[in-house]
Parts: structure tokens; C-alpha cells; sequence
């Protein structure tokens, strides 16, 4: 297998600034390995009858390999490493160089082993488009590529080599790329990709150094640490061109997804859980509690606030009245100037009052009332009443499309996360209901262990 000179197909500029490079880097395939093998038997062969190995006996030996100088934390599926096997051709010429720890350009000192910026081919960015954000990092460039020298070689000083290894930007990551055994959903930028992220490859291509504009600073980011800030390049995942198969990232949160780093994560306050959830997790799930409780027309009213603790003597009474241990409240309302007695024998049956006004109903016919006739001072008895029911009418909703119905709230509420105060801020934005309170929070919850946040 062969790599291409450029890393992905483009329009040709009008003006072509590429710096020619005569060199090209070919993988070892299957094919080779075969043929290799198969030198190797003949070479074997020639050795038992004291022959030469003929010409095809050090073709096995023509490829070499590049041990990856990229770790990354996770695993692939297939392959162990990216190491690779390779030649560059043509490879007598290649060889014939001499090899540099460094080359100067421009002024500039670049090490091999060291991150580089390559121009793509198109107008090279002059120092007045170059710029720097709030931390000193140099914006992307689109004339830009990033790559990592590996071996400098030189004829002399107008013929200047690097072999390098790309560093990919997500967008630029092909078709029928895999991300933990499976084909992605689309190709390119993944969901937790950050805006500075680059993922390193063992895409292997000899550059003429004229086309280096300037020194990257690229740093591998270790998920493992919670408390690394990335502001500038860096890498977490590699890419291995042989299979198209991306390293594992370290998944989280309750949805199982990686974690984006220009994204909040908030950490669950149980030490018995401690685990990582998404910002956008939190928010969906205390906008589905919403929805669940208030649907599309119901107003939220707001709970009273907690009455305050009445105040107690030391000794747990107040007045005389004994306290409820739970309540903090007299057990039952002083009567100042009556004496309290201490006990009273309570008689089971009816009192004497209460049998004779049982046998005054039993002797009074039924259908009259029992203080007499309808000139009593008794209810009077009417027709029937129609009860007058309460307001049925219906919202009308807006239909909404297939992409809503995981998240019905949709149009409805809309949250803020409070991280200093570990609340979620809900808005209500349905014009339709009318009373209630419109904004308020919820708690945050451990969506793994449903507790609250702390």
C-alpha cells in the first residue's frame, strides 16, 4: 500500500505554491509480506545447496519499521501498536542522504520529534493573517496542516527532507472510519471532539521542509487527569491508517459517551460513585422531570417555604405543655385558669345522651325530617344540581418533528446549568400558560446513583 503525497484530494490553486518533493512513502501490505516470505524460503533453499540467494533474497529486508512515537491511553481492536513497516522510494537516493537532528529555516530551529506546521499547498499564510487568542495559541489556519517529524534528510542545503507522521484534524477524518469496532455514524468532527483536538496517525509522507511555516505546540491529554485544562493543540485518540480504526477514549456519565473538554463535566458528590456527567445529560434530565410534572399546560407553583422552628425552653416545654420530639409543637393548646386533671377511666358503649337520641330516630317514620314537617328548621331537599365542571379545554400543541420525541420539552422549557450552586435553572417558554412561576430550579441528580448533587 501506498500513501499519497497529500493527505486528502483538493482543487489545485491557481497559483501552485507546493514545495516539489521527489520522494514517496510505500506501507509494507500483505502482498509484500508474502513475497517476503517466500524470499526468505528460496534464500533458505539457496543456503541448503550452497548457492546465492539470487536477487529477490533481500527483499524482505528493504522495509523497515518505525516504531509509533504516539501511546495513545486507549486500545484499538486489531492491531497491538501503530508501529509500521515501510520504505521510501526511490530508495537508493533516499539512503544516499545524510541524516540531521535539525534543519533552520527561515531563522527557525526545527528538531526532529518535534510538531510542526505545514502549508497545504495553498498561499502561504503571511505574518499579518497569523493570530493568537486570549492564551497566546495560534489560531487554526485552512492553508494549515500539522505533522510530526520523524527523520530529516538532506543532499545539501537546497535539498532538505522530513519524513513525518500527520496529524489529523476530526473533520478530515475519512469515510469508513472505525471508533471502537464500529463504523461511525458520519464521518469527520465527533461529537466530543474539541476545538483545538488533533488525532494523531501513523499516515506517513516525505515533505521538502520549504513548505514548514512555523513550530506547533501539540500535547497529549490524559484523560485520566481531571484537572488538565487543554488550552492549546492536543491529542487524546490516534488513528491507524492500515485499518481506519480510531483508539478508545475513556467513556462516561450514565449515556456511556466521552467527554468533549471545551464541555462542563460535573462529578457526582457520593464517594461511592464519583462519576462524570455530562453537562447536557444534566440538563435533560431535569427538563424530562419538568415536562413529566408540568406536560404542555400545567403552571409551576412554586412550594411554601418551610415554616420557621418555634422556640422551646431547654428542658423541651413551653408554657407547661409538653413538646412533640419531631414537630417541636405543643402536643395539644394551653388553657390558662383551668385546672388539668391527672387521668380520667374512660367507659366503653355510648353515652346515656347519645342512646336516647338513637331510640327519638328509630321511632320517626322514614322520608320526614326528624324535627318535624317541612316548616322545620331543617335543609330544605331540592332537585338535582348539575355540578359546573372545570375548564376542559385543550392546548393546542405544535407539532413537532421525528427529532423530538426524545426530548418533548422541546420549544417548551429550556435549562442553565448552575454549577457554583449545583442547581439546574429552569425557564418556562410556553406563552399559553398563564399563572405560576416562569423561572425556578430543580436539584442536580447523579444520574448513575440518584442522589443529589452536593
Amino acid at each position: 500500500m501506498s500513501a499519497s503525497p497529500r493527505k486528502r484530494s483538493r482543487a489545485e490553486p491557481a497559483e501552485d505554491t507546493k514545495a516539489e518533493c521527489p520522494f514517496e512513502v510505500k506501507y509494507e501490505s500483505e502482498d509484500v509480506k508474502t513475497k517476503a516470505r517466500k524470499a526468505a524460503k528460496r534464500r533458505k533453499q539457496a543456503q541448503q545447496l550452497g548457492g546465492a540467494g539470487g536477487a529477490d533474497a533481500d527483499e524482505d529486508e528493504i522495509a523497515k519499521v518505525q516504531p509509533s512515537p504516539f501511546t495513545p491511553s486507549g486500545s484499538f481492536k486489531n492491531d497491538e501498536n501503530m508501529d509500521l513497516r515501510y520504505w521510501v522510494e526511490p530508495r537508493d537516493k533516499w539512503m544516499a542522504m545524510t541524516r540531521y537532528n535539525s534543519f533552520v529555516l527561515n531563522s527557525a530551529k526545527y528538531f526532529s520529534e518535534g510538531f510542526i506546521y505545514i502549508s497545504n499547498g495553498m498561499a502561504s499564510p503571511t505574518n499579518n493573517q497569523v493570530k493568537v487568542d486570549e492564551n497566546g495559541v495560534r489560531q487554526r489556519m485552512p492553508n494549515e496542516w500539522v505533522g510530526r517529524i520523524l527523520e530529516i534528510r538532506a543532499a545539501d542545503e537546497h535539498h532538505v527532507y522530513a519524513r513525518i507522521y500527520w496529524m489529523y484534524w476530526p473533520e478530515e477524518l475519512p469515510v469508513q472510519t472505525k471508533d471502537d469496532g464500529k463504523f461511525v455514524a458520519r464521518a469527520g468532527r465527533q461529537p466530543y471532539h474539541g476545538v483545538n483536538e488533533l488525532i494523531a496517525s501513523n499516515h506517513m509522507d516525505v515533505i521538502n521542509v520549504v513548505s514548514v511555516t512555523a513550530e506547533a505546540k501539540v500535547k497529549q491529554w490524559f484523560e485520566e487527569n481531571d484537572d488538565e485544562i487543554q488550552d492549546g493543540l492536543y491529542w487524546r485518540q490516534a488513528l491507524d491508517v492500515r485499518t481506519l480504526s480510531l483508539s478508545s477514549v475513556h467513556r462516561t456519565c450514565k449515556c456511556k459517551q466521552p467527554a468533549n473538554p471545551d464541555k462542563t463535566l460535573v462529578a457526582c458528590s457520593q464517594p461511592n460513585c464519583s462519576t462524570w456527567l455530562h453537562d447536557e445529560c444534566l440538563k435533560h434530565d431535569a427538563l424530562m422531570r419538568t415536562f413529566a410534572a408540568l406536560g404542555t399546560d400545567q403552571p409551576y407553583i412554586a412550594p411554601p417555604p418551610p415554616p420557621p422552628p418555634p422556640a422551646a425552653a431547654e428542658n423541651g416545654e413551653t408554657d407547661g405543655s409538653k413538646l412533640d420530639q419531631e414537630t417541636g409543637r405543643p402536643l395539644s393548646p394551653p388553657d390558662n385558669g383551668v385546672e388539668v386533671q391527672q387521668s380520667i377511666d374512660a367507659k366503653p358503649g355510648a353515652s346515656p345522651e347519645a342512646e336516647a337520641a338513637a331510640k327519638e330516630r328509630l321511632s320517626t317514620p322514614r322520608g320526614s325530617s326528624a324535627r318535624g314537617g317541612g316548616g322545620g328548621q331543617g335543609t330544605p331537599t331540592v332537585g338535582t344540581i348539575t355540578a359546573a365542571p372545570g375548564s376542559l379545554r385543550k392546548t393546542k400543541v405544535p407539532k413537532r418533528g421525528k427529532a423530538s420525541a426524545a426530548r418533548p420539552y422541546e420549544g417548551l422549557f429550556e435549562a442553565t446549568l448552575k454549577v457554583a450552586e449545583n442547581v439546574v435553572e429552569i425557564r418556562d417558554l410556553r406563552a399559553n400558560v398563564t399563572g405560576g412561576v416562569k423561572v425556578w430550579t430543580e436539584p442536580l441528580v447523579c444520574l448513575v446513583c440518584h442522589t443529589t448533587i452536593s
